[in-house]
């Protein structure tokens, strides 16, 4: 494939792979940190898991393609996307759904493809997208939040016998798993309860979800803080949140007793994680920047709907991994020509 290049001079960008998955990673402490308050520590035993398997598959592929190991090995990437998918998994999830998951995105996400730069797909989400259709009972059953239950989160020794044996030590494992609050405020309405109703719920906080809410607003002071060290651009977030925003505040105003808010759908399930850290990976991503509003503006479309009417809960990895196959379309026609090239 020949890519047309403009000549010299060039300007080099400060960013280095190394530089912004460290970057990526220390934006996600602050949400980390929240995520074990409210759920525990299972969100750390994951993590540990899925960046011990990307890093073992990492190698494994190199190697496999006489690649050099260790420039491509601490280059970050692995444990990126071993990290992010974590964060997607439910924190009580079996041990070999988190090892599956993150073997699939690395292994045949990534190296299939051809390696970081190759890949057509975000392979966080494929990995997610692959465990949520095959394991959807597994991927769907979330502990509850502190404050919502008396007994959780669990401490670590509970924590790492659900993950490992699937019960906890003391029997509680089952009494504290909870629909989460997108899927709760879908049951409900299908039910025939109104929003009033399913807000005195105890797994529902002040705006959106126990828990969730907090979290979401650590996710966006670590986006805000990938803004300012330059690691990503304003277009991507900016026109996904203002999407999700624009079209809850229209459906809700049609009929606020059965469609949420603008509050709930910007600080519930996966919308700031997925706006700051997932669409903008700039592999998979629109390049320009009309392409970038516009491929943000259709991630957000595309979640709220998902969320609103289609199948699953939460449609952020659906409407990436949509928008991921029309980036090269979106790149044909808002990359700017070059100077001297004909349309």
């Amino acid at each position: 494939m020949h890519f047309k290049v403009s000549t010299a001079p060039y300007t080099l960008s400060g960013n280095r792979v190394r530089r912004v998955m460290g970057w990526v990673l220390l934006a996600l402490v602050p949400a980390a940190f929240v995520h074990v308050v409210f759920f525990g520590y299972g969100l750390l035993v994951n993590i540990t898991l899925a960046v011990t398997t990307g890093l073992a598959c990492e190698t494994l592929a190199l190697r496999l393609r006489s690649q050099p190991i260790a420039p491509f090995l601490w280059d970050g990437s692995a444990v990126v996307t071993g990290t992010l998918l974590a964060f997607c998994i439910p924190p009580l999830a079996p041990w070999w759904l988190t090892v599956s998951g993150t073997a699939f995105a690395v292994l045949l996400v990534k190296h299939l493809y051809g390696g970081l730069g190759r890949n057509t797909f975000n392979p966080a989400m494929v990995g997610y997208v692959v465990l949520l259709v095959s394991f959807p009972v597994q991927m769907t059953r979330w502990p509850a939040p502190l404050g919502a239950n008396p007994n959780a989160p669990l401490d670590l020794h509970d924590t790492l016998a659900a993950i490992f044996t699937g019960a906890s030590a003391n029997g509680i494992f089952d009494a504290i798993t909870s629909a989460t609050p997108i899927a709760a405020v879908k049951t409900g309405l299908n039910f025939g309860r109104t929003l009033e109703e399913l807000a005195n719920q105890p797994v529902f906080g002040y705006w959106a979800g126990r828990g969730w809410e907090m979290i979401s607003l650590a996710t966006l002071a670590g986006g805000v803080l990938l803004l300012i060290a330059g690691v990503i651009r304003w277009h991507i977030p900016v026109a996904m949140l203002s999407a999700i925003a624009l079209m809850a505040a229209l459906v809700h105003a049609m009929d606020p007793g059965s469609y949420p808010g603008i509050t709930f759908h910007l600080l519930s399930g996966a919308t700031m994680l997925g706006a700051f850290f997932i669409a903008t990976d700039p592999v998979t991503a629109a390049t320009s920047d009309r392409g970038r509003l516009v491929y943000g503006a259709c991630v957000g479309v595309l979640t709220y709907i998902i969320r609103t009417w289609g199948g699953y809960n939460d449609g952020v990895a659906f409407a990436v991994l949509l928008m991921n196959s029309a980036v090269p379309l979106l790149d044909r026609y808002t990359v700017p020509r070059i100077y001297g090239e004909r349309s």
